[in-house]
Order: structure tokens, then sequence, then C-alpha cells
């Protein structure tokens, strides 16, 4: 269940205030009751007040009033999953963590301007589905191809260079794993959106990327970092402690390397892009989608919760009529009832 609107709870402090206000009316009738005379004269005085019916009056007031505050909360419920008819594409993002994706020479640095960037183009999707692959010296599923935006961008926030434990930059094993992506047997239209340095540690990138030519598969590579490039800064709570350096104690300059990246978009017939501005990379991908055929397909999602606030006012009307209609004497059914034993 989910409330909608749950400003409206403080409203439930009213129904405390309106049984006070009734005992301290019920004290005070009482009160004047005797100082008028014998409680038990008084009541043969007036043989058709009842002591029930004022207690059920305001239990039906206060039933009303929690009714009509429920219906401002709006109360939502009846989640399902249901399937769905969209038109789209399969999009996989493969993600470049490895450490020298913590150079600084592109602010605040090349990870966080990837997640930026990836961010960023999942926002002008429409209905296409999307899944997420990670790699380093190997690939690591991160998120299977899914409809569901949100869940994405959860879990592309959480990727970091830890995450992969081998180092290094491979390429072809990113190609490869995100191929498994796809189903074969689908027309719908692949699209791998391949985001890194290009720093190449392996072999046979341009191999795998023709490999996923034959799938039916393009590529668009998009290019972080500068070819100046920039040191690895090793930090612990945000702080520097040290540059990364390579087997001579040397530290190590990463660079953007575009012709790795370039030659395996060309394979593909897909396209590269520098990834440095943000704006150009978002324009580029949208004509990109622009171009690429879009294909039906069924997707299983979870329906939007459903109001319920229409039955809680009903209910609410409905006590506060009976409300203003019930009398405070004793009516014949009360009489046989005789809660407050009242007929002795």
């Amino acid at each position: 269940m989910e409330l909608d609107e749950k400003k409206y709870l403080y409203l439930l402090f009213i129904l405390p205030l309106v049984v006070v206000v009734f005992l301290i009316n019920l004290y005070w009738k009482r009160k004047k009751q005797r100082e008028f005379g014998d409680l038990e004269m008084v009541k043969k005085l007036s043989p058709e007040s009842s002591v029930f019916k004022p207690v059920l009056k305001v239990a039906v007031l206060l039933l009303g009033l929690l009714g009509l505050i429920l219906g401002l909360v709006n109360p939502k419920i009846g989640t399902k999953m249901e399937t769905v008819k969209r038109e789209g594409i399969d999009i996989v993002f493969a993600m470049d963590v490895s450490k020298s994706m913590l150079a600084e020479d592109v602010a605040p640095n090349r990870l966080d301007k990837s997640k930026q960037i990836v961010s960023q183009i999942i926002n002008q999707l429409g209905s296409d589905r999307i899944g997420i692959v990670a790699y380093a010296g190997s690939a690591f599923p991160v998120l299977p191809i899914t409809t569901d935006y949100g869940v994405a961008k959860m879990f592309l926030q959480s990727m970091n260079t830890d995450m992969v434990s081998s180092q290094g930059t491979s390429l072809d094993e990113a190609i490869k794993l995100s191929s498994t992506y796809f189903d074969d047997k689908s027309k719908t239209s692949k699209l791998l959106i391949l985001i890194s340095d290009g720093e190449d540690h392996s072999e046979g990138a341009e191999g795998a990327a023709e490999e996923a030519n034959k799938l039916g598969m393009k590529i668009i590579t998009i290019g972080i970092g500068t070819e100046n490039g920039g040191t690895i800064p090793l930090k612990r709570n945000g702080i520097v402690e040290r540059f990364q350096k390579d087997s001579n104690n040397e530290v190590v300059i990463t660079k953007l390397n575009k012709t790795s990246l370039e030659t395996i978009a060309k394979a593909t017939k897909g396209g590269y892009v520098n990834g440095n501005n943000t704006k150009e990379v978002l324009e580029y991908i949208k004509n990109a989608l622009d171009k690429i055929q879009k294909t039906e397909f069924e997707a299983t999602e979870m329906a939007d919760f459903q109001s319920q606030f229409q039955w809680f006012l009903g209910f609410a009307f409905l006590f506060l009529f009976v409300d203003v209609f019930l009398l405070e004497r004793k009516t014949s059914w009360v009489k046989k009832l005789d809660l407050f034993n009242e007929n002795k």
C-alpha cells in the first residue's frame, strides 16, 4: 500500500480531540443533572433520554471523520504485473570500470562522466529495453535487459572500479558478454553503446566486433578522456593517498585512445563520438536512435497503484449522513438491547 498525500495524516489528531470534547460534555451534563436533583429522579423525568445513543452517535461521527481523512490521504493499493506492448530497440551499455577511469583529465573523473552521460541518454529514451555491463580485465553482467529505467539508474550509480577484480581494459570481453544480452531469434534492433577511454590491453576487439556485426549488432563507442591524458589518483575517504604506478615505479599517464574505439565502431557500421561534451554526445545518440528501426515487443512491468480514496469518502459520507439523523433519545431497539441497564 502507498499513501499518496501523507501530509494529511496529521488530521488524525482531530479524532482524539472529538473524544475528549465528548467526554467533557458528558461530564458537564452529569454535573448539571446532579445540581438539578437526584440522578434517579432525573432519569424518571426524562425516560426517553439514552446513555447508549450519544456514544453510538459520536462513534459514527468518528468513523465518518476517519473516512474523510483516509480519503484525503488517498491510499493506493492493487499492484500487479501486467504485459504491455511497446515499440523500441534493445540497448546494452558497456561501462569501462578499470582504474584508468579514475583519471581526472575529464571532470569530475572519467567514470563519473560516463555515468552522467549514460544517465542522460536513459532520460531521453522512450520505450527501449536496456541492459548494463561492466568491464575491466574481464566483463561482468550488472543488469539484464529491462524496461525499468529507475532500477537501471540505481545500478548505474553503484558502479565503481572495484566491481571487476582483474584490471586492464578488455574491450573484446565487453563485446562478447554484451552480445549474450540479445535474443538471436528476436527481430528487435540491437545496439551496444560502449563507453571507454580506449586503452585496450587485450587483443581481438576488432574480431569480436566483426562477430557482433554478424549477429546484427550495431556498436556506438564513446571516448572518455583526453589525448594529453592524466594521472590516476588513488583515494581514501576523498583524499589522494598516491598515484597509480607501473612495474617500473613510474607514475602512470593514461591517455584516450580513440583509434581502437573508432575501429570497433567501424566494424559494425556504427559510429564514434567524443564523450567530453555531454550535449554533443546526446545529440549524436538521439540522431543515431532515430535512424534505427523500432520493433514492437511485449514487456512485463509493474502496474500503477490504484487510488482507493473514493471508497473511504463513500463510507465517510454514509456515516456522517447516519449521524445527522441519529437522535439521542431512546428507540425501541435500543430499549430491547438495554446495554447500560437503563430499564431498571
